[in-house]
């Protein structure tokens, strides 16, 4: 754990702050679909991504669901960590985008760390503000663009994810994931491979000019 930790993060962290990580961090390998945070449950735990990719989902009260964003290597939760700092219930979801490897620290030592280390204080302040943009985005996507394009660049953003452009998703959870119809997004998608951006087999999609 300790080698994948520094090849992650050992430009961001102290030596010291690395090796407490090591000696207190739980090691998780997970596989696409795990849920790994849910909405109303008290976090104890802080996650800091290893390598795959983990997206983090907002769920109403009929358990319809909005992507909200993604965390890729090298990154954590703000969502987390707020909850964590205010010892408050988790208001998110995350779930294991694909495969994942990812260590969890507790969340005791998220304050401790703060105070007494520069590197994970500046490491957590850039987490809140580059989530903060990615929320600002997702507001913009639903109020500005159509869903056509919103659907495009859900599409780019998974295969730029998954590093193929082959994508394993159903139509209802790109729905589900877009806080849609599975109606309205076979509609779109079948129109898309029309004009010839991508082709729709029975268990894939496969990206072609998007």
């Amino acid at each position: 754990m300790k080698e994948a930790l520094q090849t992650t993060f050992g430009n961001l962290f102290e030596q010291e702050l690395i090796d407490e990580i090591n000696d207190v961090g739980k090691l998780l390998e997970l596989p696409t679909g795990e849920k790994i945070m849910e909405i109303g449950k008290y976090i104890r735990s802080i996650p800091l991504l290893l390598s795959g990719a983990i997206k983090v989902l907002r769920e109403d009260e009929d358990g319809d669901e909005l992507l909200l964003y993604y965390l890729e290597q090298g990154e954590t939760c703000s969502v987390t960590t707020a909850c964590c700092l205010g010892q408050t219930k988790s208001e998110i979801m995350a779930v294991t985008e694909t495969p994942s490897e990812l260590i969890m620290i507790p969340a005791q030592k998220m304050e401790e760390w703060m105070g007494k280390y520069h590197g994970w204080r500046k490491f957590i302040m850039e987490s809140y503000h580059n989530r903060m943009n990615e929320l600002l985005q997702t507001v913009d996507n639903i109020a500005f663009k159509n869903l056509d394009q919103r659907l495009v660049d859900y599409l780019k953003k998974k295969s730029e994810i998954a590093n193929d452009t082959y994508l394993q998703s159903t139509h209802q959870e790109i729905a589900m994931d877009l806080h849609t119809s599975r109606v309205v997004v076979s509609r779109l998608l079948k129109k898309l491979e029309k004009m010839g951006k991508l082709e729709l087999h029975r268990n894939h999609i496969k990206i072609v000019d998007l």
